[in-house]
């Protein structure tokens, strides 16, 4: 069977508003999607921008890259590379910023991609294909223990100690795992129980992808370079779709939403909050049902208060 690559946008109507809140009916300055997936809200926020608005977009995933160059708007400019490189843009140059964590639709269903365990291909998971170490490749050579943090700690999966055992004794036995059919089967028969709905492999999948392209750190880095591009008064708006990457989200957003005072000079004053946390939205319960990939999506919202130093 062939999987059906469309891919839709998650809270797209709540995230433009979100990001081009306050910014008058023809948006002017420089916009950053810093995450383009399949240009959803990159073609939302082209048009509701003015003939003056600027929209630079990020992603590492060479199928994105070639997706955008479909964007003929003059606009509109895109560059390969994760967002972490939003560092690169000059301070106080982006009106807005929008992250979306998700992986898209095209991602998870195409079998070359190996992000899926629905769908047998090799078992790769690289957001960016032309560089970098597949799933294969590391699950090759890594040790037990290795394989046992980065399932625990990505995936939070409470069997990541069996889980790894099976990997490296079948590495050992007949070698090394190719596909995703055989990771899914090897974690299938190590997890001995699972929550009802859930496939076996759903939590070894996803944390195997989170490490393998670093996606925590990259957040991290990225979060920190929204503040130093953000001009005052700029939206910070982030879409997550698990617990990892909206902790990380919520937990910058309020160590930033606060004056901070140095307990060893307290007649000093404060230093300035960057940030202001504005809102948080689910999608409504229509979208769900309408794309239940959307079902675990958080959107928070904050404003930069402070320019950058």
């Amino acid at each position: 069977m062939t999987p059906d690559l469309q891919h839709t946008t998650v809270l797209l109507d709540e995230a433009v508003d979100a990001l081009l809140g306050g910014a008058g009916p023809e948006p002017s300055g420089t916009w950053v999607d810093a995450t383009f997936g399949r240009g959803g809200h990159s073609r939302r926020i082209l048009l509701q921008l003015g003939p003056q608005g600027r929209l630079v977009a990020f992603d590492k995933d060479p199928e994105a890259i070639a997706e955008a160059t479909r964007i003929t708007d003059a606009r509109f400019s895109i560059r390969h590379e994760g967002f972490r490189h939003l560092a690169d843009l000059p301070p106080g140059s982006a009106a807005g910023v929008l992250m979306d964590l998700g992986v898209s639709s095209p991602q998870i269903d195409s079998p070359g991609r190996g992000f899926s365990f629905r769908f047998d291909g090799p078992l790769d998971m690289r957001m960016d294909t032309t560089r970098g170490e597949s799933v294969a490749q590391w699950l090759a050579t890594a040790e037990v223990q290795q394989i046992a943090e980065v399932i625990r700690d990505y995936g939070e999966e409470r069997f990541a100690g069996p889980i790894a055992k099976a990997i490296v004794a079948r590495r050992e036995e007949r070698g090394p795992l190719a596909t995703t059919a055989e990771l899914a089967d090897l974690v299938a028969g190590a997890v001995k129980t699972r929550e009802s709905g859930q496939n076996p492999a759903t939590r070894t999948f996803q944390a195997l992808r989170i490490f393998i392209n670093a996606e925590l750190e990259e957040l991290q880095q990225a979060l920190e370079a929204s503040l130093h591009v953000l001009q005052p008064g700029g939206r910070l708006v982030v879409i997550s779709f698990h617990s990892l990457e909206d902790r990380i989200v919520k937990q910058f957003i309020a160590q930033h939403s606060k004056e901070v005072y140095d307990r060893r000079a307290p007649f000093a004053p404060p230093k300035v909050m960057k940030l202001v946390a504005l809102d948080r939205v689910k999608p409504s319960a229509a979208e769900v049902a309408a794309n239940p990939r959307s079902r675990s999506a958080i959107m928070r919202v904050a404003e930069r208060t402070k320019a950058p130093a």
